[in-house]
């Protein structure tokens, strides 16, 4: 049995521990290294793809109309007029072929659900494939910008109704939001080293880290989900909200890693504490996998004045390597509330900040500001996301708004559930699922683990002995499996985080078969101890 001690590992970050478990899992050539430490799915939608090429395939037939007499490669800008009778040609000439009866689909929906004339849109589509202008608005395309507020109106509010319009910026995926909107806070004096910043935890491990650096230097108050309650909240921690030296909090729901999305009741409890108790404190709920849950509701619906929204397309519909985000803010909010209650002295600096922008700076909404500030104000002329990215993003939000069926939404549910219940039987436990479980990641406590194999006496051993951080180089070493420490997400007990998106179903029988081996040698020298 291996002896080393892997302590000083301890402080890295969970994502750069995930190096070092890689380069000790791919060690043994002779064994196949399975990573479930990381969440990008290995899963894909591809109607919205296949679409996205079949429109670029017009397009460049659009440029082409323009200069082909050079005979070199030019074309020109799309041309608007007739452009959809010419699309309707190639419609019918590739009427056959896979992503043209998307298209088709797409644009009759825009105009019977959303009032985008079919002209206009295709129009925005053809010019943005093409990536020859630049994005303009800088916030987000105009049609892309309401077909994506669409779908997300569709999966934050679920059976609420919607609180009025809101604006929606389009960023570098769930990161960039994440990046941008502490950023803007501190840039425009609504946060300032010393404010609290309130985290709903376990949390995704950025959030815990961005804070305390030096440029934030804000402490972080634990607002603790409570496993025994199945990773909801109790009143005693959502009273903490009540500090009003908490300007921000953070939440990521459903859950990551526990992967539990907040329950009716504790949502209405969650909301009654900012809506009566917290009216001006700011929140930022990260959604990214509320579209794998069922019945999902988000703050953004329950707290539409507090609440920015922060969506990714990267794992419901697989494109981590597309980089496509969003922040949704509504047009009545405290932010832009809050800009108008500044001190004079700060609105002037503020003034000066944004002078290059207008000659009313005082008048820029906070999420307009959060564009500005993206590209250090100065380059607020050439910021937002390119082109192609937003109309592969209006694509996939399209696709989920014609899942009239959820036939998507379901398998990609079906897939990760199965993929839960493979995992617990081939640890030796009987799968058990709550009704807000989501499954996309899940949490394996090390100590429930070790006692529902062999008893109490065993899990108090196991934890006495602290081997729940060795258990994960262990595994690595001894097995090629990967998995992300609990401790790095903020979870109290020895656990570990295994993502249910990015392996087979086989490769998840061997995590759970290799995870109860190495239990069991853990419990051979827990035996011969007692001996």
């Amino acid at each position: 049995m291996n002896t080393q001690d892997y302590s000083k590992f301890q402080e890295l970050s969970p994502f750069e521990l995930k190096d070092k478990l890689i380069e000790i899992a791919a060690s043994a050539s002779e064994r196949m290294m399975l990573n479930a430490g990381r969440g990008n799915p290995n899963f894909l939608a591809t109607h919205p793809r296949r679409a996205f090429l079949r429109l670029g395939d017009f397009s460049v037939e659009e440029a082409e109309r323009s200069y082909s007499y050079l005979d070199s490669g030019f074309g020109g800008l799309p041309d608007k007029e007739g452009m959809l009778l010419r699309f309707e040609n190639f419609i019918h000439r590739h009427e056959d072929r896979d992503g043209t009866t998307f298209l088709r689909a797409a644009l009759s929906y825009a105009k019977d659900q959303l009032g985008i004339h079919r002209h206009e849109l295709l129009h925005e589509m053809v010019a943005g494939f093409l990536g020859c202008n630049y994005p303009v608005p800088p916030r987000m395309l105009t049609h892309a910008e309401k077909i994506v507020g669409a779908y997300l109106g569709k999966e934050m509010f679920g059976s609420e109704p919607q609180q009025g319009p809101f604006s929606v910026f389009a960023t570098e995926g769930g990161t960039a939001a994440m990046t941008y909107i502490f950023q803007t806070l501190k840039a425009n004096g609504l946060v300032k080293q010393g404010d609290k910043v309130a985290l709903g935890t376990p949390i995704f491990s950025p959030y815990l880290e961005i804070p305390p650096l030096p440029e934030y230097d804000m402490p972080v108050v634990d607002i603790r989900m409570e496993e025994g309650a199945d990773w909801q909240f109790s009143d005693a921690e959502l009273a903490k909200l009540e500090d009003p030296d908490i300007k921000i909090f953070c939440i990521v729901n459903p859950s990551n890693p526990p992967s539990v999305k907040l329950s009716p009741d504790d949502l209405d409890r969650v909301a009654a504490v900012i809506n009566e108790k917290r009216p001006d404190l700011f929140v930022v709920t990260d959604d990214v996998y509320g579209t794998f849950a069922d019945d999902f509701v988000s703050l953004f619906a329950k707290c539409p004045r507090n609440t920015l929204c922060v969506y990714s397309f990267s794992k419901y519909f697989g494109a981590t390597g597309w980089r496509l985000g969003v922040i949704a803010l509504h047009e009545d909010n405290v932010f832009d509330t809050a800009l108008t209650a500044l001190s004079e002295d700060t609105k002037k600096e503020l003034d000066w900040r944004y002078s290059s922008l207008t000659t009313a700076p005082r008048e820029i909404r906070f999420i307009d500001r959060l564009v500005a500030d993206s590209r250090a104000v100065a380059l607020n002329h050439t910021a937002g996301s390119s082109t192609p990215q937003q109309i592969q993003m209006m694509l996939f939000a399209l696709a989920g708004l014609l899942d009239r069926d959820d036939r998507y939404k379901n398998a990609a549910k079906s897939l990760i559930r199965k993929r839960f219940n493979t995992l617990e039987l081939n640890m030796g436990v009987k799968p058990h699922r709550e009704p807000e479980d989501v499954n996309y990641y899940t949490l394996i406590n090390l100590q429930h683990l070790s006692g529902r194999l062999y008893g109490d006496a065993f899990a108090d051993w196991f934890v006495a002995n602290k081997k729940g951080y060795d258990f994960l180089f262990r595994l690595a070493e001894e097995t090629s499996v990967v998995l992300l420490p609990g401790k790095g997400f903020e979870v109290v007990d020895a656990s570990a985080r295994v993502s249910l998106a990015n392996l087979t179903e086989a490769e998840y029988a061997k995590i759970g078969a290799f995870a109860r081996k190495v239990i069991s040698e853990y419990h051979d020298e827990y035996a011969g101890q007692q001996g």
